[in-house]
């Protein structure tokens, strides 16, 4: 063998160790956001005692992580785009980090809002790292590495209910927030350590404009849902914002569609692949959570009522973590099914077998194991499901538009949850039975909004036979294959 056969093959042995750490480091980076999450869910019935204030203010802590999230998604993976993504990964860890100190040293409303908030804007570290293994990766391992990204979102939801409840009912509530600034100081040094910084870059100048009105549509229209069932749905402050949503967005995509240098480019978001992959991904984003709504409620509720089981939360958080790594091993099988397939066939397996979890349920919930089982279920379909998205954006676009799309397409999945969120409230509500003087809500009212998310993975099925037929073995090859340097790609627009 020649000394250059015999240098490439010491690279290439060289480069794989460095390419799962560079996997390993972004995943858990991905879980830890996911975790934050879930942080409060055990406390949210304490959190008016917590900082004395009301229960509809103390709220606040929940809808101020949502909508923070919803901002920063589309806006960092733009800056992204433009000035680095490990850049911005490291400032989204940071006000992690920041937020969760805030908030493990406040006793009172207004600071825990501001840490939430903080917690927040660092919920575009998923579509981060999904960009920067574009960049960086080898391309057949782009295809697996992605997916276990895309899915860490639920991996970590699923794996922190159970360790939120244990701190929760063994040590004061602010370990919740101290423990979560200690994982993102870990984070933050494994990224530091190990991730290096992609030379992909599209430059330009920030759409200022453009991100503003955005952000003034999104909160409007979350804020209208989020608050609608408090407020009414028919009130003036509710219809008011989602009046407001409505126009601001009309005439945010005007001057998108006008702008030289627009923060999403509409044109590209319009394409075939691109549109029906979102539209999938809000279908799906609801699909999931209307299971997450339902199953720890059963969990909970009184054996008394009939259907309820009777559990506490630390249990209930036992019971779902399964789901976590059942979703975390599909990403895997997802991942060679969009290799052998395309994405296309994998998105479309996923909400098959999701809609099969959701009919389970219908006769299979009034057992621990049933709810587990049906957990489990829903929990592989969206593993694959969920793999594939990536893989068929960046299918799409050009590597220089990645962590952008990546974004958008992540806060699709976030507005089907906020969907699924208010409507399940509203059946919930109507549909209760009468329990020692207090409504609950009733069998029919659970089975009602497990029937619906069935119906929403059978509209994201039928939104993905639109998709065309891709293979994804390709998307990484425009860039450097992990093997070449990346380039800078100068005036590309996002």
């Amino acid at each position: 063998m020649s000394d250059t056969h015999s240098r490439q093959a010491e690279a290439g042995a060289s480069a794989r160790p460095r390419s799962h750490a560079v996997v390993a480091v972004l995943a858990f980076a991905g879980i830890v956001v996911a975790l934050m999450q879930t942080l409060v869910i055990p406390i949210v019935p304490e959190l008016p005692k917590y900082l004395d204030a009301s229960a509809s203010n103390s709220a606040w802590a929940v809808t101020a992580t949502l909508l923070a999230a919803a901002v920063a998604t589309p806006v960092v993976g733009r800056l992204g785009d433009m000035f680095g993504k490990r850049r911005m990964l490291l400032v989204s860890i940071v006000l992690l980090i920041s937020g969760s100190v805030v908030c493990a040293l406040s006793d009172s409303l207004v600071p825990m809002v501001i840490g939430r908030t903080m917690q927040g804007l660092a919920a575009a570290v998923i579509p981060l790292g999904i960009s920067i293994m574009r960049d960086l990766l080898p391309a057949e391992r782009l295809a697996g590495s992605t997916a276990l990204m895309s899915a860490s979102l639920g991996v970590g939801g699923a794996l922190g209910l159970p360790s939120a409840a244990f701190i929760a009912d063994n040590y004061d509530w602010h370990v919740l927030f101290w423990t979560s600034a200690t994982l993102g100081v870990a984070a933050l040094a494994l990224v530091l350590l190990i991730v290096p910084e992609s030379k992909v870059r599209t430059g330009g100048r920030f759409d200022v404009l453009g991100a503003l009105g955005l952000s003034a549509a999104l909160v409007s229209l979350l804020l209208a849902i989020s608050k609608g069932g408090d407020w009414g749905w028919t009130s003036g402050t509710t219809l008011a914002l989602f009046a407001t949503a409505l126009s601001v967005f009309l005439m945010w995509g005007r001057y998108e569609l006008r702008t030289t240098e627009p923060l999403v480019d509409l044109r590209t978001t319009a394409r075939r692949q691109v549109l029906f992959t979102n539209l999938a991904s809000v279908a799906l984003g609801f699909s999931m959570f209307a299971m997450s709504l339902v199953l720890p409620q059963v969990l909970q509720l009184p054996e008394q009522t009939g259907y309820g089981l009777g559990k506490s939360m630390l249990a209930v958080g036992l019971i779902l973590a399964p789901q976590g790594l059942v979703m975390m091993a599909m990403s895997a099988a997802s991942a060679r099914i969009t290799m052998a397939k395309g994405p296309k066939v994998t998105l479309m397996i996923g909400a098959i077998i999701v809609a099969g979890g959701y009919s389970l349920s219908l006769v299979l919930m009034s057992e621990v194991w049933h709810i587990m089982l049906v957990a489990c279920v829903i929990g592989a379909g969206v593993g694959f499901a969920y793999g594939a998205m990536p893989a068929l954006i960046m299918g799409a676009v050009d590597p220089s538009e990645t962590a952008a799309a990546n974004s958008l397409n992540t806060l699709m999945r976030s507005m089907g949850t906020s969907f699924a969120g208010a409507l399940a409230g509203v059946i919930l509500a109507q549909m209760t039975t009468d329990f020692g003087g207090y409504p609950l809500p009733s069998e029919i009212g659970f089975k009602t909004v497990m029937a619906i998310g069935a119906g929403a993975a059978l509209l994201a099925f039928f939104l993905a036979s639109f998709l065309p037929r891709r293979r994804a073995a390709a998307v990484s090859t425009q860039v450097g294959e992990g093997s070449a340097e990346p380039t800078e790609v100068s005036g590309a627009r996002v």
